[in-house]
């Protein structure tokens, strides 16, 4: 496997060139995105003819507070939640910088010499000075942290002078989950509360190439990312859509619904092939394939050959995370190529 496969999700191209003779369409189950994405065309049409007005930036980020369950002031747009993460050391975030490990390879290349620990060294981690992120879910294995879980790795992080950066790019999918609410709750009394949530708009909707996300964190940090992105930090298309999309609350609660309907189907479905799927996030599922069938690396290579591109890792050759097929035909797809697997 060359690092396109292990690096990210999505590198459909090269898998087209790599296996030429996989059947097209390519079905690409490599992400952790909504495959039903928001309808956009409910989106006023983006003005390419002008710059972003303030109030128009504004105004999607009150929006996006609002759905987040904090007050504008305390939210920052960003063109994605990477771009977010890789500006907060130059924002004021204290060295050393730690992360739990395994997650987003960003984690590791976004904040200087960033030093992973593993999740049973979080209380460890959470009594040190210096900045700690984790992902909430986490990537890959789904893991899910409780909010009393996170204000107590909060609360240590404060009193040792550091501060905790948690990446909820796929919170979305759980109604309730996100630290935000809460985080609001303390930063009343607290406004410099050293936390910082990172926010991604393309994954619960469905639209990555949109490139918009949000840093929800103290004051003077906002303050500080804001004059470090500069007077136009998404563009027209963002502003617009990211508005409208953030407000359609009968499209959030449906599109919870359907996404754990369809992550039951799924472990339903890599269960029958004789695979555990482990997780709590409905987006995606991770398994391990058993060791004399070649591993996941074999089983990467068969379904690419179906032209199926799914998501392995160089640092746990065990791995393959498998995401959420967008229909019944696909699903369908999925199920013979596992059943081929195994013949």
């Amino acid at each position: 496997m060359t690092d396109q496969w292990v690096f990210h999700g999505g590198a459909v191209s090269h898998a087209v060139a790599r296996f030429p003779d996989a059947p097209e369409p390519w079905l690409d189950l490599s992400t952790g995105i909504n495959p039903v994405p928001w309808p956009v065309a409910d989106a006023a049409a983006p003005d390419w003819t002008r710059l972003p007005e303030p109030d128009a930036l504004a105004g999607l980020e009150a929006v996006a507070a609002r759905y987040f369950g904090v007050m504008p002031e305390h939210v920052c747009a960003t063109p994605g939640s990477e771009l977010g993460l890789r500006l907060l050391a130059d924002a004021g975030a204290p060295a050393p910088f730690s992360c739990l490990w395994p997650a987003y390879r960003t984690h590791l290349e976004g904040l200087p010499g960033c030093q992973p620990g593993s999740p049973e060294e979080l209380a460890q981690l959470a009594r040190q000075p210096g900045t700690l992120l984790l992902a909430n879910p986490n990537n890959p294995d789904g893991r899910l942290l409780g909010v009393d879980t996170l204000l107590k790795v909060a609360r240590d992080k404060q009193r040792a002078g550091g501060w905790l950066v948690v990446d909820e790019a796929f919170i979305d999918a759980h109604a309730g989950g996100s630290l935000a609410p809460s985080l609001w709750n303390i930063m009343t009394e607290q406004p410099d509360l050293p936390v910082v949530l990172l926010r991604s708009f393309g994954k619960f909707f469905g639209l990555p190439g949109l490139r918009l996300g949000f840093l929800i964190g103290p004051l003077g940090l906002v303050q500080r990312m804001r004059a470090l992105l500069g007077s136009w930090p998404v563009n027209a298309a963002a502003i617009s859509i990211g508005r409208a999309a953030y407000a359609d609350e009968v499209w959030h609660a449906t599109t919870r619904a359907r996404l754990s309907e369809d992550c039951a189907v799924l472990d339903d479905l890599l269960t029958r092939h004789g695979l555990s799927p482990r997780g709590d996030c409905p987006l995606f599922r991770l398994v391990e394939a058993e060791e004399h069938e070649g591993g996941s690396a074999a089983l990467f290579e068969h379904l690419a050959r179906q032209g199926i591109l799914t998501r392995p890792f160089s640092y746990d050759p065990r791995w393959l995370r498998i995401g959420l097929p967008a229909t019944r035909a696909q699903r369908a797809r999925l199920d013979a190529a596992l059943a081929g697997w195994r013949t």
